[in-house]
């Protein structure tokens, strides 16, 4: 068995995943990365998008949104907005918040607030990566 590295996901809901394993694969704001056991220590930020990790040949796929990552001592801890396992994902929701948000977008103006614009906009990123995790 290879070495394996302790994952934490947690969400201030609380946690999320709790476990030991083989790789883990992140959306960072600065690229994807990548995670095996004893990695340099190092802090990343996450954007949204979709976390994957390994275990025994068997692969997990999370719809994380905006946090950050902690490597260190063979642990790598996630403390994100949000986390959703792609077969908990509601597809028909994700679809009606997807459309939704671009409706919202499409009918901004110049005039409208920027935050409501952001919000939209991060609104439509989180949908469009719940559709994506459902799928792997």
């Amino acid at each position: 068995m290879a070495e394996q590295i302790r994952l934490e996901v947690v969400t201030p809901s609380g946690a999320v995943v709790d476990d030991d394993v083989d790789i883990v694969n992140a959306p960072g704001y600065g690229g994807d990365f990548g995670v095996l056991a004893n990695h340099a220590p190092f802090l990343s930020t996450i954007k949204i998008g979709t976390l994957t990790y390994e275990k025994d040949k068997q692969r997990s796929v999370l719809m994380v949104s905006g946090g950050f990552c902690e490597v260190s001592n063979n642990k790598i801890t996630f403390l994100v907005e949000s986390a959703e396992f792609g077969s908990d994902i509601d597809v028909d929701r994700a679809m009606r918040a997807r459309e939704r948000a671009e409706k919202r977008l499409s009918q901004a103006t110049a005039h409208d607030e920027n935050l409501n614009r952001t919000r939209a906009e991060a609104a439509l990123q989180r949908a469009i990566a719940r559709l994506k995790t459902s799928k792997l």
